[in-house]
């Protein structure tokens, strides 16, 4: 019995102190979480910080966007933010330190010239004084700058021992500025806004991202840690456009020109390739204050407006094609003016009668087409939305660009429908369109029917291989017949010919198009206020007419000068283009027949030229020519003279002596300078054309760094 209760009472004890322990235990764990977290947690927190790494990522340098010739519209320049460790063994070395941070800090103040050799030294030594690993020192310096730092004293012992940390970022530029600025685009660095060829190729344009391992340090900065953690990022795709930088500064200046003539509120002017689709230029300026425009909005694929009567080629394609006229019919303009459901239709110039179809077009008489459109579809109005269908002016052109502008043209089963909508439509207004939409029409209609869809891309390459290629494609093969094609082009040729735009005809070359003056309604006062109207000019054509090349769309809104007429305000923005355009492209020349030469005395006299240059003209213009003197000095010289001789020119070998000036009398400013400078003669040159004088006689001795003034005829 004793036993039994010795056996109980020793249980008890142990199990009691078991139990004790582990309260104890508990308590110690409970005081302990609580001395870590309230009385040390700065201490440990700071130490966790200090041990804890990150997965950074790395961002890929940004493809670049070229145009049709590899001309860089877009690209990314490395920028390089550099950041000083304190810590490492240059900067820890009190001797070392002090015999090289006065020449780190005249080399510093050389290289960045914002601060004075003194301020860099003070600036050094409080950052080694403070022994900030990762102290950021300059921001966004060029690589220029930043391969020159690696150089500077302490510097120049690298990462480790110098201290000196490079981030390398990505700065996106346009090399050419605003040209085409708006249908290039961006990307926003800090969010989701992406506009243009940026955005809509921003998948290909980015590449694939990297990743590099990052310790946190005290003070909450992250460090990089060694190379051997980083996984590269690959770099994106380019871009290569169909856009033409020459052509494209050629639109933008002469819209520019024009706007700024006119004061008018934005204007827009596209060229596009006839045969392919492939968009050469897109220009679009905004007016920001009084003489200011720039690039802020694509107008050309973005904004649906009224055409007005450039879009009285799409309903003269609908009378031919479906048979209910032929250019030659006769329609009565009513003296230029007519009444639908009690709204009066006015011609810009009243007093017209009857006039032929292609008289109405060619003066533009919307009298005129009110009455075909209302005589001919007013039964069936569903044929001509027909047409509108097929010439894809019912859905957003489908291009390698985001923003595409929505087209509203309405039904006869739209609710909006009225009795004015026929002959309202027929004009250009009751319906919206986006400038781009409008070419394309009038560039299937050059192209004899065939309708090709607008292209900006032709390419995506990677390291210069293609990855991606686009082709030019067929949005509809047949929009009208080529009979019908064939005579709404002569119907536009007239309008240059005979019509509203004949002020501005070519001597070189033809071209055929469309004016358009569209009176613009206000958002709240319909299209007229107090007597004041707005107007919208356009010219859409295409050139040369005879065999087209490039189409032409030109836009401008709201001029507030007295001249609001196409004729006035946007053809001349075509013309423009079309005759530079023209003069910079030889196969848009009409080709030159030689004939044989007939004999004559009239021979050209031939100044101090190059004797290869000499060669190649007389052989182009087949010129019968032979040496004076044949065996004389033919090889000893590239220079030579020629004159006329017997129904020939003899061409004469000329010496240029040695050590003395050479006679560059009667050549052209680009042989003199390469004789004269060859023989270390320093030119200045005064005028245009061939060399008229100069200043040191020929024959005279040289001398060292000897200057010569040379004036140009």
């Amino acid at each position: 019995m004793i036993t039994n209760t010795n056996s109980r009472k020793s249980i008890l004890i142990r199990t009691t102190v078991v139990f004790s322990g582990m309260v104890v235990f508990a308590f110690l764990i409970g005081y302990s979480l609580f001395k870590i977290q309230f009385m040390e947690g700065k201490h440990w927190r700071a130490l966790a910080d200090s041990l804890s790494t990150r997965v950074f990522e790395i961002e890929a340098v940004r493809g670049n966007i070229f145009d049709c010739n590899g001309n860089l519209l877009a690209t990314s320049l490395p920028i390089y933010d550099i950041r000083i460790d304190a810590k490492s063994q240059a900067f820890k070395d009190e001797e070392y330190f002090q015999n090289n941070i006065d020449s780190l800090a005249f080399g510093l103040a050389n290289l960045f010239k914002d601060n004075s050799e003194l301020a860099y030294k003070k600036s050094l030594v409080s950052i080694r004084k403070e022994g900030n690993r990762y102290f950021l020192f300059k921001r966004k310096i060029s690589y220029h700058q930043m391969r020159a730092l690696t150089k500077l004293p302490i510097f120049r012992m690298g990462k480790y021992k110098g201290g000196l940390l490079i981030t390398e970022r990505t700065r996106r530029e346009k090399p050419f500025g605003v040209l085409a600025e708006r249908t290039i685009g961006f990307k926003q660095e800090e969010g989701a806004v992406r506009v243009g060829l940026e955005g809509f190729f921003d998948e290909s344009l980015s590449g694939k991202s990297g990743k590099h391992v990052m310790q946190r340090i005290a003070g909450g900065t992250w460090m990089p840690i060694d190379d051997e953690f980083m996984i590269e990022a690959k770099q994106g795709r380019d871009v290569i456009t169909t856009l033409d930088i020459n052509l494209q500064d050629v639109a933008e200046n002469a819209l520019l020109n024009t706007l700024l003539e006119n004061d008018a509120d934005y204007g827009t002017a596209i060229l596009m390739e006839v045969a392919t689709g492939e968009l050469k230029a897109i220009a679009n300026l905004t007016r920001k204050s009084e003489g200011v425009y720039n690039e802020s909005y694509n107008y050309a694929v973005g904004e649906c407006v009224e055409p007005g009567s450039t879009f009285k080629l799409i309903s003269t394609l609908a009378l031919l094609q479906d048979g209910k006229m032929n250019p030659e019919d006769k329609v009565d303009a009513e003296g230029g003016e007519v009444r639908f459901c009690n709204v009066v239709m006015k011609d810009s110039h009243l007093g017209t009668g009857v006039i032929s179809l292609q008289e109405a077009f060619e003066h533009s008489s919307n009298v005129a087409f009110g009455k075909l459109m209302q005589k001919h579809y007013s039964k069936d109005p569903q044929k001509l939305y027909t047409h509108y269908k097929e010439m894809g002016l019912t859905e957003k052109l489908n291009l390698q660009l985001s923003g595409v502008g929505f087209p509203l043209v309405k039904s006869p089963n739209n609710k909006t429908w009225s009795c004015t909508s026929l002959p309202y439509m027929a004009i250009g207004y009751e319906l919206q369109i986006t400038p781009l939409q409008l070419l394309s029409i009038y560039n299937a209609v050059a192209n004899n029917g065939v309708m090709v869809r607008p292209m900006l891309v032709k390419r995506i390459e990677q390291d210069g291989k293609v990855v991606k290629e686009y082709k030019s494609a067929v949005m509809n093969s047949k929009i009208c017949s080529k009979e019908v094609a064939k005579q709404l082009q002569n119907m536009m040729e007239g309008v240059v010919l005979r019509g509203t735009a004949s002020l501005l005809k070519s001597g070189f070359y033809t071209y055929a198009g469309k004016t358009g003056t569209a009176v613009v309604a206000n958002n709240k006062r319909g299209y007229q206020a107090g007597g004041d109207k707005s107007y919208r000019a356009s010219f859409c054509g295409y050139f040369p007419a005879e065999n087209p090349k490039y189409s032409c769309m030109v836009l401008i809104s709201r001029p507030r000068k007295e001249n609001y007429y196409a004729a006035k305000v946007a053809l001349p923005v075509f013309k423009e283009i079309a005759d530079k355009v023209y003069a910079s492209a030889l196969n848009l020349h009409r080709e030159l027949k030689f004939v044989e030469p007939s004999f004559t005395q009239d021979l050209p006299l031939i100044t101090m030229s190059d004797k290869t240059d000499v060669k190649v003209v007389l052989d182009q213009v087949k010129l019968s020519s032979h040496f004076h003197n044949d065996s004389i000095h033919q090889d000893e010289t590239d220079w030579v003279i020629g004159s006329a001789q017997d129904n020939s020119i003899a061409i004469q070998p000329v010496l240029v002596s040695a050590g003395k000036m050479p006679d560059v009398r009667g050549m052209g400013a680009k042989d003199a300078l390469y004789i004269l400078e060859r023989k270390g003669v320093k030119v200045n040159i005064q005028g245009l054309g061939r060399v008229k004088k100069q200043s040191v006689s020929p024959g005279t001795p040289l001398r060292k760094y000897q200057n010569i003034q040379l004036q140009l005829s």
